[in-house]
């Protein structure tokens, strides 16, 4: 009677290790949707377009793809537009001009999101390294950190457009200043956006807890927003010297960050656009699970979080991003237009798509296929 107990237990265990087994996705697989998702959007968009963070969102996806496969025509599109924008942000030479609120104008050099294009820039450089391809990233970055300003980054967006800039600069120049002006800077971002009861951070003042509310009543984390940070964080550590004196506060914010992203996540795997009240805009949306998906895996890959906790949570994500965002034609659908916030009524469907979407779904892949590796 024992023994056949024992059978059986081994029999149920076998068959469940199995099914779990199956449900993993083949690295070709991954591969193969990478590469789908990629191809579609650089087919359908030619590369010479504007430095402004949107399509340099996209970029950033892209030189992961780049890191991954070594694949030249990937390279070449970014190397592309790269040299189309002159290898800059924002182009004014007047620095007593410079600007740092929003504006899409080149006097707003400071802007971050006229900076995100230097990871890129930075990227490509450590391909082929030319003096050139830095220029301007050095020039603008070492200008605002010679300022007494600390409040750059006033938008949940810019952490992820800027801090991965700081410290890219550092590990090529090795000059401290990065990593000192990096954590000022992040310290005023926690000061008027984080919120330290949640573990996760308001896209700006404007909507911080209770002078803003869903329509629920309850405090309105928009996911994208928190997409931008949980994922910026991620890329900081990846750059972040071990002795960094203000490392275990970097690593305390994401891991707080996955813990509550982790306990968002809606059972269909997405997460939906405020992401603590499911009904102020329902549905699937595709940039925000695609940043978590990307930051849990990486912190699963880089030894952050607990694979026994959070892969579940991240396959899901996967499977959401390719069985329901992924269209046949390889687009990329269900991405929220640009904007600032979660919207109540705003459709977003299958033929939604956006660069930094992409950019964002192949930073995820790249982080499936990267735990698949293992």
């Amino acid at each position: 009677m024992r023994k056949q107990i024992y059978f059986s237990f081994l029999m149920v265990f076998f068959i469940t290790g199995t099914v779990n087994a199956q449900k993993l996705p083949l690295k070709k697989d991954v591969l193969g949707i990478i590469n789908k998702a990629n191809t579609y959007w650089q087919t359908n968009n030619k590369p010479q377009v504007r430095s402004f963070w949107d399509n340099a969102a996209y970029h950033t996806g892209n030189m992961e793809v780049v890191a991954l496969t070594k694949n030249e025509s990937y390279l070449k599109y970014s190397e592309d537009w790269a040299s189309h924008n002159q290898w800059m942000g924002a182009k004014s030479t007047n620095k007593s001009d410079w600007k740092y609120k929003y504006g899409e104008t080149d006097d707003h050099v400071l802007f971050g999101d006229w900076q995100i294009c230097f990871q890129t820039y930075i990227d490509l450089y450590h391909l082929k390294p030319e003096a050139y391809k830095i220029a301007r990233a050095k020039e603008v970055m070492e200008f605002e950190m010679s300022t007494s300003q600390n409040d750059y980054w006033w938008w949940a967006d810019g952490l992820y457009m800027v801090m991965p800039v700081m410290t890219k600069l550092y590990k090529t120049t090795g000059n401290q200043k990065y990593l000192d002006k990096l954590y000022d800077y992040f310290s005023y971002a926690n000061s008027i956006m984080y919120d330290s009861e949640a573990k996760l951070y308001y896209r700006d003042a404007k909507y911080v807890y209770p002078q803003h509310k869903s329509v629920n009543g309850k405090k309105d984390f928009w996911a994208r927003g928190d997409g931008w940070v949980f994922a910026g964080l991620a890329k900081v550590l990846k750059d972040l010297p071990k002795s960094d004196k203000h490392r275990n506060e970097y690593i305390a914010k994401f891991k707080g960050m996955a813990e509550a992203i982790h306990k968002s996540q809606q059972q269909e795997g997405y997460w939906t656009r405020s992401m603590l009240d499911a009904d102020h805009a329902p549905g699937p949306e595709t940039s925000g699970t695609a940043f978590f998906t990307y930051g849990i895996l990486w912190g699963i890959n880089n030894g952050y979080l607990s694979k026994k906790t959070y892969f579940p949570a991240a396959l899901k994500g996967w499977v959401y991003l390719t069985k329901t965002a992924l269209q046949e034609t390889g687009k990329v659908g269900y991405v929220q237009p640009i904007g600032e916030k979660a919207i109540p009524g705003q459709i977003v469907d299958a033929n939604s798509t956006a660069n930094f979407g992409v950019g964002a779904f192949l930073l995820a892949n790249c982080e499936m296929y990267r735990y698949l590796k293992k």
